[in-house]
């Protein structure tokens, strides 16, 4: 993994402890994937999962 990958793989797995997902939270995560322009594999399946995550209710979004 990537360092960028790395760093989004931490903010992911934040959201995935506590089960919550902020508005805030998920705005860091997509600048973060952002940041080199270069969206490579393994950012691309950390954020897939984050969604399949997000829209089968494992990571609820909340206001914040």
């Amino acid at each position: 993994m990537t360092k960028p990958s790395e760093k989004l793989a931490e903010l992911i797995k934040k959201a995935i402890e506590d089960c919550e997902l902020t508005t805030s939270e998920y705005n860091a995560i997509l600048a973060q994937a952002d940041e080199d322009k270069v969206l490579d594999s393994d950012e691309r399946v950390l954020l897939q999962q984050l969604q399949e995550m997000i829209a089968n209710g494992t990571i609820e979004r909340v206001p914040g």
